[in-house]
């Protein structure tokens, strides 16, 4: 019986995360949509490694965004979750270089089963650059490309998600440029 109660408390627990993220980022737009827009492309990017991925995905921007802590996540969706969501928290600096530089110096040195919080980051990145190309973002894609080499650099461990590592180098490609939206 407890066998068939885990599947439904993971799954509840990836509900239990997108209601959270609903609440916390209330208000907040990702473009011109309301934030789970850009939460929900993040999950569905990671179902394939499963629902904890799928928690993170939808958790990655709470502490960064929010009002919310550390601490109210590890308390709402445990240790794993939280320590997942603070390494996926830009590091204070007072520019966006010097805060990726210290947040891809931090996810240089994960290992092991936190490794997962780097899928999750590249879902995310994967939907910021995507969603570039789509609405013809042209300042924001140039600044994914410039950052692209040192985020891989952090980021990128050999057999944890080649096929979006793939796109993502695709999709950031000189020749993939978009074009930009105003006329």
């Amino acid at each position: 019986m407890e066998a068939n109660m885990t599947p439904t408390s993971v799954q509840d627990d990836v509900e239990a995360a997108r209601r959270y993220a609903v609440e916390m980022h209330e208000g907040q737009l990702y473009g011109g949509r309301p934030y789970i827009y850009h939460l929900d492309a993040v999950a569905s990017a990671l179902a394939p490694f499963g629902p904890t991925a799928q928690v993170i995905g939808y958790l990655h921007d709470v502490v960064e965004d929010t009002g919310a802590t550390v601490q109210a996540v590890r308390e709402r969706f445990g240790s794993f979750n939280a320590d997942a969501v603070a390494l996926l928290t830009d590091e204070p600096g007072a520019t966006r270089k010097e805060r990726k530089a210290r947040t891809y110096a931090k996810l240089s040195t994960v290992t092991g089963p936190l490794e997962l919080a780097l899928v999750a980051k590249v879902a995310d990145r994967l939907s910021n650059v995507r969603e570039c190309l789509l609405e013809g973002n042209v300042p924001m894609w140039d600044v994914y490309r410039g950052e692209h080499a040192a985020f891989r650099a952090a980021a990128f461990r050999p057999g944890r998600c080649d096929d979006m590592w793939a796109e993502l180098n695709a999709l950031l490609a000189p020749t993939s440029r978009p074009t930009s939206s105003e006329a």
